[in-house]
């Protein structure tokens, strides 16, 4: 089989395509067929070697995959060959085949084609789990999402919709704007010609925002920080823009506002439970049509490294999916 291997650490031009041994099962797990497998920021850092896991070398990026499942492991009772299914499997995406564990399989539900599924499980995932259980966000609330018009910005937009709040979508260009005015927006503010932190006052009547959802850092979230509204909550999702802001803790001082991390992947591992409910959750706002993956762009395995510059130069519109 084929597959996208980092063999060492570097930028996207680094990576090579190889034909590779076809994985084979261990007891728990299945090999699944890649029809698809998401794009996500971590995966550029992964190949750097500047994200929190460091896989052994020779690996494949790519954490979320949906295909068919083609081998299984003797103790996988739940799931058969054929089976349509979605993934989060670490690394090992970025090929024909992936293995994964049994007890991370999610059926497709009816109606999702395999590149929706591969956009889904963790752009979706990340965004119900900051609102919900992180920053317990309330109907009537108000919601600014910074990078509104990448992958787990369009999630937070739909998302935060769903839960009732009014949504005000931040990006950095009319096109990605106009894509979160699509996806459910009520209000939208381009960060790269307008003052963040003016249009916030303006458009909360100088109340604040109640929810800052921040997956890109840099020098948005500070003036994020400072529009809030009292007891407000900041959730710091990822740091898109490359520099990790450095903030001044007078201010949730004098907003009396929580300051507060998201780990997605380390939920995953910790609370299984509720991380079946959240995804029981998701699928069941998706059947119900107020989720939709914003798949922009698709390309090929051989393609995959300019798939990586796109998301690092912060260029992707929604999602971006490798195709086998």
């Amino acid at each position: 089989m084929r597959a996208v291997l980092c063999k060492a650490y570097g930028p996207p031009s680094s990576l090579v395509l190889e034909d590779v041994p076809a994985p084979q099962p261990k007891p728990t797990e299945v090999v699944i067929g890649v029809k698809a497998c998401g794009v996500n920021f971590p995966d550029t850092l992964i190949i750097q070697g500047k994200y929190q896991f460091k896989p052994p070398f020779p690996f494949a990026p790519g954490s979320e995959v949906a295909g068919t499942i083609l081998r299984k492991g003797s103790e996988v009772s739940h799931f058969n060959v054929g089976d349509r299914v979605l993934a989060s499997v670490g690394n090992g995406g970025f090929a024909e085949e992936a293995v994964a564990a049994a007890d991370r399989l999610i059926p497709i539900p009816q109606g999702m084609d395999f590149v929706q599924a591969s956009a889904f499980l963790m752009t979706y995932g990340t965004s119900l789990h900051a609102l919900e259980d992180r920053a317990h966000l309330k109907k009537g609330e108000t919601l600014l999402v910074l990078g509104a018009g990448g992958g787990v910005g369009i999630a937070a937009v739909e998302i935060g919709k769903a839960m009732g709040a009014q949504v005000i979508a931040a990006a950095s260009s009319d096109d990605k704007l106009a894509l979160c005015r699509e996806h459910g927006a009520d209000q939208t503010i381009n960060y790269n010609t307008e003052n963040l932190r003016e249009r916030l006052r303006e458009l909360t009547s100088d109340r604040g925002v109640d929810v800052v959802y921040d997956p890109v850092g840099g020098p948005y979230s500070e003036p994020a920080l400072r529009a809030m509204a009292w007891e407000g909550r900041f959730l710091v999702v990822g740091f898109a823009a490359g520099e990790i802001p450095k903030i001044p803790l007078n201010l949730p001082l004098l907003k009396s506002c929580d300051i507060v991390g998201v780990f997605w992947g380390a939920f995953l591992q910790r609370d299984r439970k509720k991380t079946q409910a959240h995804l029981g959750e998701l699928i069941s706002l998706y059947t119900a049509g107020k989720l939709k993956p914003a798949v922009t762009a698709t390309y090929p395995l051989e393609r995959a490294p300019e798939a990586l510059v796109e998301m690092m130069e912060r260029r992707a519109k929604g999602k971006i999916v490798i195709v086998p």
